[in-house]
């Protein structure tokens, strides 16, 4: 670990105390700033900025979390999410070894843009899967076309971490973000569900419908919104996307 005067500062957006729907439990959100993708249908925009946000030491961070931990029960703990959090890999690594130390449940919740084999990236990545229980990964769409259209972005080497994920044995929930007309195509959502066949370590799969709360903030930073006048999927469309995603199955399981 780092000396006080050596330590790796985390740029921090928000924190969100109880949160629900973060990972399994009740937990303790850290939302990191900075994102290079440009999703059409992002609801934090302000999150994008790479170097705004709050500067906080990785130990100030977790004592901040941890004042908290009797909440969290048996199953919570601590989400880190973004913006996208590999972008700051360093401070992740100390952040998650402090929660670990203290036995505490480490969730990650990336679209996995910044994920590459190359070093330093790969052995980073590899030192911080030894600190996090689960992954929440956020698959936008199986096809490189149709991400790049989304994000501005390629997903090969997304999918490459969703792989590498699988054999590494670390546990996954997928994500995917459901809006009418153009991320619920039936056959893109049939690709999903065979893609995540072929993964070993996919716990859950969720479906997040679109919403327009976020209009509001590319308004405010003066971002002309590309989803103008898109409605959000209605409950129907929502149980169809489920069942072409195996969802439904999946909570009989459960």
């Amino acid at each position: 670990m780092e000396s006080a005067e050596h330590a790796v500062l985390g740029n921090v957006h928000s924190l969100e105390t109880f949160g629900l729907v973060d990972g399994p439990g009740v937990r303790f959100v850290v939302f990191l700033q900075g994102c290079r993708m440009r999703c059409r249908y992002c609801h934090n925009p302000e999150t994008w900025r790479i170097g705004a946000g709050q500067p906080w030491t990785a130990k100030a961070l977790f004592d901040r979390a941890y004042r908290y931990h009797n909440y969290w029960g048996k199953n919570g703990g601590i989400t880190v999410s973004g913006g996208e959090p590999l972008l700051q890999i360093d401070f992740l690594i100390e952040f998650f070894t402090l929660a670990k130390q203290k036995g505490v449940h480490t969730t990650l919740d990336t679209a996995g843009n910044p994920f590459t084999f190359e070093e330093p990236f790969f052995g980073k990545f590899q030192r911080l899967m030894e600190v996090t229980d689960l992954v929440m990964l956020d698959i936008k769409d199986t096809s490189p076309k149709g991400h790049k259209a989304l994000t501005k972005w390629d997903n090969q080497n997304i999918l490459d971490m969703a792989r590498c994920l699988s054999d590494m044995g670390k546990a996954m929930w997928i994500r995917r973000v459901l809006v009418p007309g153009l991320t619920d195509d039936p056959a893109e959502l049939t690709r999903l569900r065979a893609f995540l066949d072929t993964l070993d370590t996919v716990e859950r799969v969720e479906v997040l419908p679109y919403h327009t709360l976020g209009l509001p903030k590319w308004q405010e930073l003066g971002i002309p919104y590309p989803l103008e006048g898109v409605r959000t999927p209605t409950e129907a469309e929502v149980a169809q996307a489920e069942e072409l995603l195996g969802i439904q199955s999946q909570e009989t399981e459960e």
